[in-house]
């Protein structure tokens, strides 16, 4: 039998329907096409989908764990995504909530470069959570956004990013953006001796981000934020595989379109191409996500299968600095908290307010394990 993947669905039928279901995935995620058509008994084995297990959830919701050949997958972190869910994500009403992958096709995604340890090492905290913020509002000029990296620094806080809409937009240009805000975080770490970072915002097809990556390092980045869902999986695991001395956080923008589970699509996917960090909506603040996602998220990617490096969970998304020492005792130390509107609502105090936050989280004092 040949090596596979495995990879489990959670649908909506019957006790009369859900082997007839079942079977139809597995044949839709693998040949797509009627199996009384197909004359080669080594396909029919090796490659047609397997249905290994089905499970009743109750209330009419079953899960269905298919093996799938790992030899259609190849190198191509696009193809895994399509062979995991590209036809079925089609059905409405079957999601994607876990995947096994076998040794030899881990290996292939080797996941992040860095990773936790990596992210530490370069910012010097060797044990506390780590902290970020955002550069926003669109529409800012180059120099004003430059102004907030420069004063987020020096406040102390770990990691600037762009905001994910920050783009190469009239008003602030990547080339002009990126120098600029690189060089205001240089000089804020120079004088408070914290060597901060700043994560530009790549966007574009994969030739401008290879562009902007290559501008950015130029200007001494070494961090950059991509949306895996809108640059693609293959676009974010070339560059990863490029660009090995950069950090690559990963956003989750359009992830929820998707109907896969997020500590499948945040927490293991994004880091298996190549992510060394994952922001994600934390629980109480503008999004949905229930305390129980958020947790199998940070789990997921802080504990990757196969030997690979964990990833860093960045959870975001109306966080405030009032809810940091209960944000920090449920994720514990091996995080990045990222709060952004909530500091520049500080306005002439945002200097104060980014060095309020990051003695928060040095100071915290864990009650538990997360």
């Amino acid at each position: 039998m040949t090596d596979r993947l495995h990879a489990t669905y959670r649908l909506r039928a019957d006790a009369a329907t859900i082997a007839a279901r079942a079977r139809a995935i597995a044949v839709e995620q693998s040949v797509e096409m009627p199996l009384a058509a197909i004359d080669s008994p080594r396909i029919l084995a090796e490659v047609v989908g397997v249905v290994e297990q089905i499970a009743d959830r109750g209330g009419g919701m079953f899960d269905v764990r298919i093996g799938l050949a790992a030899e259609t997958i190849g190198t191509d972190a696009g193809q895994l995504l399509n062979m995991l869910f590209g036809n079925t994500s089609l059905h409405p009403d079957v999601t994607l909530v876990s995947i096994d992958l076998p040794p030899a096709l881990a290996a292939v995604f080797p996941g992040p470069r860095l990773g936790i340890a990596g992210l530490r090492e370069r910012l010097r905290a060797p044990r506390r959570a780590l902290t970020g913020s955002a550069l926003k509002p669109q529409g800012l000029d180059a120099a004003a956004l430059a102004a907030l990296a420069g004063r987020f620094a020096e406040g102390g806080i770990d990691l600037v990013k762009d905001d994910h809409g920050l783009a190469d937009q009239t008003a602030a240009p990547f080339a002009a953006r990126v120098p600029a805000c690189a060089a205001a975080v240089r000089r804020a770490a120079a004088a408070t001796g914290h060597p901060t970072r700043y994560a530009p915002s790549l966007s574009g097809h994969y030739g401008q981000m290879r562009a902007q990556l290559l501008l950015a390092r130029e200007a001494g980045v070494d961090a950059v934020l991509i949306a895996p869902m809108l640059a693609g999986f293959a676009t974010v695991q070339a560059l990863a595989a490029e660009f090995r001395d950069v950090a690559f956080l990963a956003h989750p923008s359009l992830g929820g379109a998707a109907r896969i589970a997020p500590e499948v699509l945040i927490g293991t996917l994004f880091p298996l191409v190549g992510a060394d960090a994952v922001v994600f909506p934390t629980f109480g603040g503008r999004f949905g996500y229930s305390e129980t996602t958020c947790r199998r998220l940070a789990n997921a990617a802080r504990r990757p299968p196969h030997g690979a490096r964990p990833a860093l969970p960045v959870p975001a998304g109306g966080m405030t600095l009032a809810r940091v020492p209960g944000l920090l005792d449920f994720y514990g130390p091996d995080v990045m908290l990222l709060i952004g509107g909530d500091l520049l609502s500080a306005g002439p105090r945002l200097v104060a307010a980014a060095a309020d936050f990051v003695r928060a989280v040095a100071d915290h004092s864990f009650r538990q394990d997360p």
